[in-house]
């Protein structure tokens, strides 16, 4: 219970800017409702007092009305009066409609607008562990559907929810002042209405939970597929992942059918127990007409009000499934509300970020695992080349995690610093601006090439991005495009080749123009020539920057001042090319099995990064 209402709670924060509007949408709907109830009540003014001779009982201010347009007997000689009073009280009705709906629609878009961008806000502040552990499909779900199902159930629901308890209420009242009897038989009917409807709303809330979760799963299978559609065409995995698309959706549909099944019943008892009143009610009240204990003006009033309950009654049921759909839906976005967001603390700093970095007995793991890393130490020279490599799952991309702090070191878990610095003092904004990374597996969006690159920097001008284009040694392709830099990106960029996209990546990383630059294996889908012309531009055009290649390639490697071998998470060896390759080791081991290759190609290549190395050198 204190969990719902902390949703609530928190639901309610969004709509703080938007209560006068709420105000008057109610106001609205008190008035319409009233209205309605108006109507009745003159019909049996009309039946009883202008056509019979019942006298009347209403207050002073309605008296008076009665009198300004010439009292019962004027309104006997001119019984149109009465159907103008009729029609009054439906252009009432219409009026405070229209203004109620305009206002609502108003309150409820800006609601869920609020509701989004804080959403979107907070996931865009959540730790990169968080996205890893949670599937893409799941979150997309949660930020749409979820947040519409919310946006349909305050714009519709909600005011039907406010509509209903004011018609059963005011009802009730009325049905009492007119006979008790009558009101006390609508009276049983309404704790079996709640009853079997809260029994239905425990029911219904699991399902719709059940249901909510397979489409989130639903989600993440055509998210994957959509965006892995190079895999699976390439293994010809067509038809697995139709298969495996059926299965989730054939559990989405049969728990859709099996909430079908249930708000079938529910609708259907609903229509019974409505029907049964109604008919008693029109049964004891032609008995009670006939015998004079009520009138028949009353008796009209009185089945019109029953009727008037009869829909708030039935529909009780649908607002109550609504209620637990949203009830799930709040439950789910609030969960990802209350996800911490990373912070930083109240004594970050900003510092120069152009010197040397340290790892010291850095040991990390991941939650319920094994180590990846165990006292890792060492130093990275500011404005020198820094290599590493290792086996897979070594733990060369964790470290540059570490370094840009998508993963936060935990207590006793060493230390990393910049300048001396531990870098858990320093903003992770600015950090990461002041870190750039190229991925192995780089992404891209679906903008045009120029866009791309520029997305890091929204000020820099073509020739800026042409330069550092240049350097990734991709301009020349981006060139021999039809549009050239304003070729269209397609998702995650199936349209460039691999090399094509890490290349791309690249030269938005170097407009970033960071101090410090980390390379994680993004060379590996380049050909040796390309990698070592690409190598050869960096050290000719940023000489005053650190540069951390990671890779599987000893070309890429062997130029670097300080190489670093790492082995299940230790440092097995480090030193300068020359200083690993006399020694036995890990490095030598790979050195030799790559130089014996027969690929003559391969050798040319590497003879090649040899003499553009030593012509940058020179």
């Amino acid at each position: 219970m204190n969990k719902n209402l902390s949703n609530l709670k928190m639901m309610l924060s969004y709509a703080k800017k938007y209560m006068y509007l709420i105000t008057i949408s109610a106001a609205a709907i008190i008035i319409k409702v009233g209205a309605g109830f108006a109507t009745p009540q003159i019909i049996r003014f009309t039946v009883d007092s202008v056509i019979g001779d019942v006298p009347v009982y209403f207050g002073r201010p309605i008296l008076d009305l009665i009198n300004l347009v010439g009292g019962i007997e004027g309104m006997r000689q001119n019984i149109w009066i009465c159907a103008v009073f009729v029609l009054a009280m439906a252009v009432i009705t219409c009026i405070s409609d229209y203004i109620g709906r305009i206002t609502a629609a108003k309150s409820t878009e800006g609601v869920i607008k609020n509701i989004r961008n804080s959403l979107f806000d907070h996931i865009q502040k959540l730790p990169y562990s968080w996205h890893i552990q949670n599937q893409t499909g799941d979150i997309i779900q949660r930020a749409t559907s979820d947040v519409e199902v919310v946006r349909n159930f305050i714009s519709t629901q909600l005011s039907e929810m406010f509509r209903t308890i004011m018609l059963v209420v005011i009802s009730l009242i009325l049905m009492f002042s007119m006979n008790v009897k009558l009101t006390l038989i609508v009276l049983c009917f309404v704790p079996v209405v709640v009853t079997y409807s809260a029994v239905f709303y425990g029911i219904l809330s699991k399902k719709f939970l059940a249901a909510d979760e397979a489409e989130g799963e639903l989600f993440t299978v055509i998210q994957e597929n959509f965006t892995g559609v190079r895999v699976v065409r390439a293994f010809g995995r067509e038809r697995y992942e139709i298969e495996k698309f059926n299965e989730k959706n054939n559990v989405f549909s049969e728990l859709w059918v099996k909430l079908g099944y249930q708000l079938g019943y529910y609708w259907g008892i609903g229509d019974f127990v409505t029907g049964l009143l109604l008919m008693t009610i029109v049964g004891m009240g032609s008995v009670y007409a006939v015998k004079g204990i009520i009138t028949l003006g009353e008796f009209m009033a009185f089945v019109s009000y029953t009727a008037m309950m009869a829909w708030p009654l039935r529909s009780f049921g649908r607002i109550l499934g609504e209620l637990s759909k949203t009830k799930v839906s709040t439950e789910r976005i609030c969960e990802i509300l209350r996800e911490p967001e990373e912070q930083d603390g109240e004594d970050s700093v900003e510092p120069a970020m152009h010197e040397d970095i340290e790892f010291n007995n850095v040991t990390f793991k991941f939650e319920g695992n094994a180590p990846v890393l165990n006292d890792i130490s060492f130093k990275i020279k500011y404005g020198t080349t820094f290599a590493i490599l290792g086996g897979t799952g070594s733990g060369k991309t964790t470290l540059m995690h570490l370094l840009n702090r998508l993963y936060d070191l935990p207590e006793g878990g060493g230390s990393i610093t910049i300048g001396g610095i531990d870098i858990r003092n320093i903003k992770r904004e600015y950090l990461r601006k002041n870190i750039g990374m190229v991925l192995q597996e780089p992404f891209l969006f679906t903008r045009s090439i120029r866009e791309n690159i520029s997305i890091v920097n929204q000020e820099a001008d073509f020739e800026s991005i042409r330069e550092v284009s240049s350097i990734a040694q991709v301009d020349t392709a981006i060139q021999s495009f039809s549009k050239g830099y304003d070729t269209i990106v397609g998702e995650r960029g199936v349209t460039l080749s691999g090399g094509q996209k890490q290349r791309v990546s690249i030269a938005r990383m170097l407009l970033q123009d960071t101090p410090i630059m980390v390379f994680d294996d993004s060379l590996s889908a380049v050909d040796s020539e390309t990698d070592a012309k690409i190598r050869a531009a960096l050290k000719k055009g940023k000489k005053n920057t650190t540069v951390i290649l990671i890779s599987h390639r000893i070309t890429t490697l062997m130029q670097a001042d300080n190489i670093l071998i790492l082995d299940k998470g230790r440092i097995s060896d480090m030193g300068t090319h020359e200083e690993l390759i006399a020694r036995e080791g890990i490095y030598r081991n790979i050195y030799e099995v790559q130089m014996n290759m027969s690929d003559i190609d391969k050798i040319d290549n590497m003879n090649k990064t040899e003499e553009m190395d030593k012509e940058v050198t020179e």
